[in-house]
């Protein structure tokens, strides 16, 4: 039942060849081969819908199931010349919207039609999906606004269809599963047809079908992209038809997103320079993107071989894209990264390094300069292999490799400790290479590398001036003079520290600087001894209400979750013994016998090392304990260990004296001689 029109979309000959179901079938039924797409038309023969339809106005009783004679090829042929004037006067009234050409569809005499079709031809379930096609393109007559239906949800129009219909269409689809991608080839080859004849025909049976297939078989869409490509550069020139067909292959993305990602790099990544197709294609990227948050299942479906490609298309200037355009592939270029790194970018990225150092060329545009070096960072920290790739690559490099160590020079700070270190190596092979090269080769960027990795291995050999140590040692030193001076003194008054703080007047501002801080303190006392209570009731006036809101939530809200964690712990009690048994089951012997060798590995260190080391300690701490005792007169008391104490302090102070000695002596020296 396809169009009145005479489209191919759902028809069989009404005088047919007795066959088989299945591709033979369809292909007897005017759908090219799968591997022919791009066949030119063939001629259009009477549905099953159209013939019953005559029938009734004829009032003529020939009999419907094909025979085998030739003569009736003959009339056959005679009614397909005809039946475009009588598909005209049987087309039905269209409507406003496709919402009311389903409301208006007759369920029950689609039924009637289907089990009629079955019928007639049980052996042949291709017919019956054909007349389902083109029952619903004939009876859905609503305005189609454009191919892509980009003004619509994803679904669109399939999720308007309402449940009785769709259950009539899945039902249809799961008796003949094995002719499903025929069928969707041929849903698609005939709205191209409908597309030649320029007569305004919807569409909308073709497209509910398509959506209907690919719902619950993606994988149709993917099964000869290389043919539909062929295709689509024939039908180049007429952007609907290109578009069209790129919306049907697109629908499988909505429902698989490595489908989705399949159909987009082999159909719309070849053609995303032509701009009456650019747009589409890129708006569909975003919406599978969009729709499909998880990347995960998409994984490993893009290489270097299609990544670049997009890189070039995001930030190449003056290329076939528009501005906005590319600022919107732009935007979606870091989750295409995250696609084409994959799951586990150590051991992958390494294949991307040559395509990053290639395009980083001194005159590469600064946008494409700053990502082209960021990803190569990221090759470099996260794939080990990508330093031996990037050393293969050097000598045939060197500008881009010039740029990328003056990268790591300006980065080297925030560079991962494991990176610093891996790079010892490779710069020192940069030496030696340029070394060997300069002999040989005389260019402004080899000198450029070899003083870029001179630089590099100062950085890696010395760690600057140790500041920070510097200053803790003075630091440290200070406090011991200050000290050290008023234990001499004996108290801070008559210490040298006090005499010079009151000689240099710190003293004094420091008192007035305390009164200041005194006078202040208690004015804003008072302050809050005076405000606090009216701030406190208007607080309690405005906010208390909100509290008790708050409150009253936040109880709901323990006892929702109080609810949960309960449930929760019953379902923890009721799955660990399984869990257990399931891993008691699973788990091979092996691992069984490791943990037993773990077992046995502990207890020997346990009693041949920990047991022993703890012992040893133990015997040390009375050794020292005992020393201790010795030196205090057999008595160990306070004032013994201030004594200690002290004799440590003055040990430790004359030593401070010696080496400050030391180096001031060492100092005049140093000046006496210049």
């Amino acid at each position: 039942m396809a169009s009145n029109n005479g489209s191919v979309g759902g028809k069989i000959s009404a005088e047919k060849k007795p066959s088989g179901g299945g591709r033979k079938a369809l292909g007897e039924s005017n759908l090219p081969s799968r591997r022919k797409l791009t066949a030119p038309p063939l001629k259009t023969s009477a549905t099953l819908y159209e013939g019953f339809e005559k029938m009734g106005k004829k009032q003529n009783k020939e009999q419907v199931p094909p025979p085998a004679e030739p003569p009736n090829k003959k009339s056959s042929s005679s009614k397909m010349t005809k039946k475009p004037q009588n598909s005209t006067a049987q087309t039905p009234a269209g409507h406003k919207n496709l919402e009311e050409a389903i409301k208006a569809l007759d369920i029950g005499d689609l039924k009637q039609q289907l089990a009629r079709s079955q019928m007639l031809f049980p052996e042949n379930p291709s017919v019956w999906v054909k007349d389902l096609a083109g029952y619903l393109n004939v009876k859905l007559t609503a305005p189609e606004t454009e191919p892509t239906l980009s003004s619509y949800t994803h679904d669109y129009p399939y999720c308007i269809t309402g449940k009785e219909l769709r259950g009539v269409i899945k039902g249809l689809m799961g008796r003949c599963s094995d002719l499903l991608p025929d069928f969707f080839d041929h849903c698609v080859y005939t709205m191209l047809r409908e597309l030649d004849r320029h007569t305004g025909e919807p569409l909308h049976g073709y497209r509910i079908c398509i959506q209907a297939v690919l719902q619950d078989k993606p994988r149709i869409a993917t099964q000869n992209l290389a043919e539909y490509l062929e295709l689509l550069r024939s039908v180049q020139n007429r952007p609907v038809k290109c578009l069209t067909i790129m919306w049907a292959l697109g629908q499988a993305g909505f429902y698989d997103l490595s489908q989705g990602l399949r159909v987009w790099l082999g159909i719309m990544l070849p053609v995303l320079g032509v701009k009456a197709l650019s747009s589409y294609a890129i708006a569909y990227l975003e919406r599978l993107l969009i729709l499909h948050a998880n990347l995960i299942k998409g994984f490993g479906i893009m290489g270097p071989k299609e990544f670049f490609p997009l890189l070039d298309f995001a930030f190449m200037p003056k290329n076939a894209l528009s501005s906005s355009l590319q600022g919107q592939l732009r935007r979606l270029y870091p989750r295409l990264k995250v696609l084409a790194f994959g799951a586990k970018p150590e051991s992958t990225l390494h294949t991307y390094l040559p395509s990053f150092l290639s395009r980083a060329t001194p005159h590469c545009p600064d946008d494409m300069k700053r990502e082209l070096l960021s990803s190569m960072m990221e090759c470099l920290c996260v794939d080990v292999q990508s330093l031996g790739v990037w050393r293969q690559l050097y000598t045939k490099h060197l500008p881009q490799s010039s740029l990328l160590l003056n990268h790591l020079l300006k980065s080297w700070k925030v560079l991962p400790p494991k990176l610093r270190k891996n790079l010892e190596e490779t710069v020192q092979s940069f030496k030696v290479t340029n070394e060997e090269m300069k002999d040989t080769v005389e260019s402004q960027d080899l000198q450029e590398c070899n003083n870029l990795c001179q630089n590099l291995q100062v950085k890696m050999r010395g760690h600057g001036f140790p500041w920070s140590r510097l200053l803790m040692v003075l630091l440290v030193f200070a406090a011991g003079f200050v000290t050290h001076d008023i234990r001499s003194h004996g108290s801070f008054t008559d210490s040298v520290t006090a005499t010079y703080l009151r000689s240099s007047g710190m003293t004094a501002v420091s008192q007035q600087a305390w009164n200041k801080i005194t006078v202040y303190s208690k004015q804003g006392f008072s302050w809050l001894e005076t405000n606090t209570p009216y701030y406190y009731s208007e607080s309690v006036r405005v906010l208390g209400p909100l509290l008790e809101k708050g409150v009253e939530k936040a109880k709901s809200a323990a006892i929702l979750i109080s609810e949960n964690t309960t449930q929760l712990i019953l379902w923890v009690k009721e799955t660990t013994p399984l869990l257990i048994e399931w891993v008691n089951t699973n788990t091979p012997d092996n691992v069984f016998q490791m943990l037993a060798y773990l077992k046995e590995l502990l207890l020997l260190l346990h009693q041949n090392y920990i047991v022993p080391a703890l012992a040893y300690l133990s015997e040390l701490l009375q050794r020292a304990w005992t020393s201790l005792q010795e030196s205090c007169n057999g008595e160990v008391s306070v004032s013994c260990l201030q004594a200690h104490a002290l004799s440590f302090t003055n040990s430790t102070w004359q030593l401070l004296q010696q080496t400050t000695q030391a180096i001031k002596t060492w100092t005049q020296e140093l000046l006496t001689r210049a």
